[in-house]
């Protein structure tokens, strides 16, 4: 695990599902070895719902790590990479010409091991360093070495380099916690699975662990504020991430009388070590120790270890193609915090990514790809690729155009299919994906062909007591399908109005996604149209003297289309923060202007 135990959340609950619709581990890993599951953001739509769970450590090493260990034709050796081998190589992929590439790694005793690919995960490692205070030492993690001669094999091939930190908080003694005071959150009374493979996960509901909430009080401003000297974690020259930030840099940013949640969050269900979300802090540890104190429910808490803050290296993932692949080395491939991104989740979805193409670059076939419009997974890699990063990116949903589409309920139906004709699927999951589509396409045709009027819907859902905006002159008929639309109108409610909807209703997971479904129809059709529109466009060169600010779009559009200039309707959807409403009001603008332009 990463230093946090937990996994998924908004956004990285989205992609954690596309990385197990393209058979990856960890989803299904995380269902065996999870002790608390809940979905974030339920008061919103399905699309932007995030599976997230708590995770057991010491369960979810030993369940990978046999899984690894057993995986047929792959050999694990642990060893220091200090060199790659690096040559020339000929031309022998159709879109590429002779240069330098990638032929294996050298480790840390001498030894070579050849490759046709290679996959660099580089985490935190390159040149890191842990500060707590005014402390720094090489490290990569606490009591783990850093990757020095790596960095500098990419900085002498011509790589560029940055530098950007993070960090982790403190960890307690769960038995010298006063719960009393603190706000309990239980898991959901039925967990729902991370892996499209598993109808349920391995805890109990009765047996998950609780996180208990708590807050700072305005006692631990001052101390991080008269100790700033003692702080070097905290200088401006390397960025942080701006949506995980450290306790000192929200008592800098909101001001010492603001109080900030932090979430107790057990690491194990056989260890009492507890993990303190949201109070990353780099501090000289006895000033931890008194920060910790000022904490509900922590005035008597043990700190079993303090956090640290942790700088690296990373490569502009600019120089990286949409495969991971680099482009100054062939046969090269970066994936996760070596490209700029945060944590577990965006790491695991570049890492699928990565090893797929390196494997098919090895077999000479087509590389893989996923687009915007596919899967966050696209999403991400594009956002590293054309825009680089300046600061560790994290995924959220708000930075996909098409959320409706790219919903944690379909991902399965989005990119497994691909995945299998790509060669990274098993035959089990992609038949299973089948039954499934299958299952879904024949539900919705009976939802469909289930028409009655409005009246006798009305008053079917009258008798469960369902509200409906339906009222009894409601004129004409409508589908079963159409009524799934409506919020408190559930498939169960369908088939006690026409038994014949009872098959479906009965299979809970089918039941689910045909109601996913239902909410969105009206409003997938309108947003396929834009993702059609946008995809056909995207090449639109745009006039050189656009006046953006004769288009009817919000002033913070106009502010970024102003800086940036775009050159084509692709290279504006790029735009950080850029809305799909924005994007096609401009490409509304450019064709009317040159519809005018053809017709003078």
């Amino acid at each position: 695990m990463s230093c946090n135990p937990s996994f998924g959340g908004i956004g990285k609950g989205h992609l954690m599902r596309e990385v197990d619709a393209l058979d990856g581990l960890c989803a299904r890993i995380a269902d065996r070895a999870g002790i608390q599951f809940k979905v974030l953001n339920r008061r919103k739509g399905p699309a932007v719902w995030g599976l997230r769970a708590q995770i057991d450590r010491d369960l979810y090493k030993r369940h990978m790590q046999e899984e690894i260990l057993n995986t047929p034709n792959l050999t694990v050796e642990a060893s220091s990479v200090e060199d790659l081998i690096i040559g020339d190589v000929q031309a022998e992929r159709e879109g590429t010409t002779a240069g330098k590439g990638c032929h294996g790694v050298i480790l840390k005793d001498g030894s070579h091991v050849s490759s046709r690919a290679v996959v660099l995960t580089t985490g935190t490692f390159l040149r890191g360093v842990i500060q707590i205070g005014i402390d720094e030492r090489p490290a990569g993690r606490l009591d783990d070495e850093p990757t020095i001669g790596l960095a500098k094999t990419l900085e002498n091939a011509g790589f560029t380099l940055g530098r950007l930190k993070t960090g982790t908080p403190p960890r307690l003694d769960g038995r010298t916690i006063d719960y009393s005071q603190l706000e309990k959150h239980r898991g959901d009374a039925q967990p729902t699975p991370f892996s499209f493979m598993n109808d349920r996960v391995t805890i109990k509901p009765e047996d998950q662990v609780v996180c208990h909430l708590t807050h700072t009080t305005p006692g631990i401003g001052p101390i991080i504020m008269e100790n700033k000297h003692l702080n070097v974690h905290i200088k401006e020259t390397v960025t942080g991430p701006r949506y995980c930030p450290s306790i000192e840099s929200k008592i800098f940013r909101f001001g010492m009388d603001k109080c900030h949640q932090i979430w107790l969050e057990p690491e194990g269900l056989n260890t009492d070590t507890v993990y303190m979300q949201g109070f990353s802090i780099t501090l000289p540890a006895d000033l931890q120790d008194q920060c910790i104190h000022m904490v509900k429910g922590l005035e008597n808490v043990v700190m079993t270890r303090p956090g640290y803050g942790v700088e690296y290296d990373f490569m502009d993932p600019r120089q990286i193609k949409s495969t991971l692949e680099t482009k100054r080395l062939q046969n090269l491939f970066f994936a996760g915090q070596i490209n700029g991104t945060t944590g577990y989740e965006e790491a695991a979805a570049q890492g699928i990514i990565a090893g797929l193409n390196a494997a098919l670059l090895a077999r000479n076939q087509p590389a893989f790809s996923v687009s915007r419009t596919e899967g966050y997974i696209g999403v991400l890699i594009d956002d590293l690729i054309t825009q680089g990063t300046s600061e560790p990116y994290r995924m959220f949903t708000s930075r996909s155009e098409f959320r409706m589409t790219l919903r944690p309920d379909n991902a399965d139906q989005r990119l497994t299919g691909r995945g299998y004709e790509a060669g990274c699927v098993s035959c089990h999951r992609y038949q299973r994906a089948q039954a499934t589509a299958d299952r879904l396409q024949e539900g919705m045709e009976v939802l469909q062909s289930v028409r009655l009027s409005r009246s006798k819907w009305r008053q079917g859902m009258e008798e469960q007591r369902v509200q409906t905006p339906l009222t009894e002159a409601s004129p004409g008929k409508i589908s079963a399908f159409e009524m799934l639309a409506y919020p408190n109108v559930t498939l169960a409610h369908l088939a006690a109005v026409s038994p014949d909807l009872k098959t479906y209703a009965d299979d809970e997971s089918i039941a689910m996604r045909l109601k996913v479904e239902g909410i969105y129809a009206p409003l997938l059709r309108q947003q396929q149209c834009d993702i059609d529109q946008v995809k056909r466009d995207e090449s639109l060169v745009l006039p050189a003297d656009i006046d953006y600010d004769s288009i009817n779009i919000s002033r913070e559009a106009i502010a970024k289309l102003s800086t940036v200039r775009p050159q084509t309707i692709a290279a504006a959807s790029r735009i950080e923060g850029m809305t799909p409403a924005a994007v096609l009001q401009l490409l509304y603008h450019v064709k009317r202007r040159e519809r005018q332009s053809l017709a003078v």
